[in-house]
């Protein structure tokens, strides 16, 4: 796989584990989280990083070959989901 495809592949995994974080933090009748807490942050943490580099590797690409479209919106996406996933973790972390 080739460096410039990372992108459409770091957005469909941000979405499945944009799912997964939404749907494993929602409480119980008892207070406890459908998934641990560490799971939580490990899965934002993992993902802030692969839609991070997907909106890096994205934008980088932009700037070389040029203005493309799907490709600009898919690494605005990324850089979106990323921003929205390191906010989740910072949420999640109990101070």
């Amino acid at each position: 796989m080739q460096m410039i495809h990372f992108p459409f592949v770091a957005l469909p995994l941000g979405l499945v584990f944009f799912v997964v974080v939404t749907m494993g933090q929602q409480v119980d009748a008892e207070g406890v989280t459908a998934l641990p807490l560490l799971t939580l942050l490990v899965i934002s943490e993992f993902a802030f990083f692969a839609t991070g580099i997907g909106a890096y590797i994205g934008f980088k690409q932009t700037q070389q070959v040029g203005f493309k479209p799907f490709y600009v919106i898919v690494s605005i996406l990324c850089a979106v989901s990323s921003l929205f996933f390191m906010f989740q973790g910072i949420n999640l972390w109990p101070l």
